[in-house]
């Protein structure tokens, strides 16, 4: 299937490293041209160079989206680099679990890092014929699991977030949906880590997935680039759940 991606203009934040590393891959190798931003310089331009192997267009820079002036300045110049913005694809998340700080941290980062990503890109995306939001949410938005708490809390708001602006920008051709990724594995995540620092949980949560095994950022990184393109232009005010049949609730 011809995604209707070639030529288009894609924003990922998070994108040096696991599932928003993948989704920069994939939207280039689709023929998408990619800024990305992530907090390390040198994951940046390392990623950046990568991704213009692809032969598209690609730029990016090292910011924290919690700062908001500096994540409005990335977008604005991402759209001047890469000729405006059709895709927008927030997917930072503070991962933060615990008292105070940790809820304090998650709505600046998860929350309002994805709102404020949005709100910037918005002159952008309404100049182009085939607008799409898709804002990175997870599977402890849907149900209550050992992410309970922060975590789960601001990723089950960024889902009826999206689901708002899909209803309210519907009637401006912009599309607006959540991917909600199960356990997802890489070198260097959250889970490489609990498995090395706290195998119990990681054998607990290993065995909770019917399939025997947690998700690959490209997996994820799929269902995301189908949403965002022209091919699911009917597509909006979905969450989309990605997990190996982890989760167990009915979603309607």
């Amino acid at each position: 299937m011809d995604l209707g991606l070639a030529g288009r203009r894609a924003l990922v934040s998070g994108g040096t490293k696991g599932i928003g590393r993948a989704i920069a891959e994939c939207l280039a190798a689709e023929g998408a041209h990619v800024a990305i931003c992530a907090r390390n310089l040198g994951e940046v331009e390392d990623t950046v160079t990568a991704l213009r192997r692809a032969g598209v267009t690609s730029c990016g820079q090292a910011i924290d989206v919690s700062d908001a002036a500096a994540l409005k300045s990335w977008v604005a110049a991402s759209a001047s680099a890469l000729g405006g913005i059709d895709i927008v694809v927030p997917n930072v998340s503070a991962l933060a679990i615990g008292g105070p700080e940790a809820w304090q941290k998650s709505f600046a980062t998860d929350l309002m890092g994805s709102v404020g990503m949005v709100e910037a890109a918005m002159p952008y995306l309404e100049k182009s014929d085939a607008a799409s939001i898709v804002i990175i949410s997870s599977v402890s938005g849907r149900e209550v699991d050992f992410a309970a708490g922060p975590y789960g809390t601001f990723k089950a708001a960024l889902i009826h977030y999206a689901q708002g602006l899909a209803f309210q920008l519907a009637g401006k051709g912009i599309r607006a949906n959540t991917v909600s990724p199960g356990n997802t594995y890489f070198a260097g995540g959250v889970w490489q880590t609990i498995e090395r620092e706290n195998p119990k949980l990681f054998a607990e949560a290993l065995a909770l997935n019917p399939t025997g095994r947690m998700g690959r950022p490209e997996e994820m990184a799929r269902a995301v680039v189908f949403l965002a393109s022209p091919a699911a232009s009917f597509v909006t005010g979905t969450n989309l759940v990605v997990d190996g049949a982890l989760t167990r609730g009915v979603q309607f």
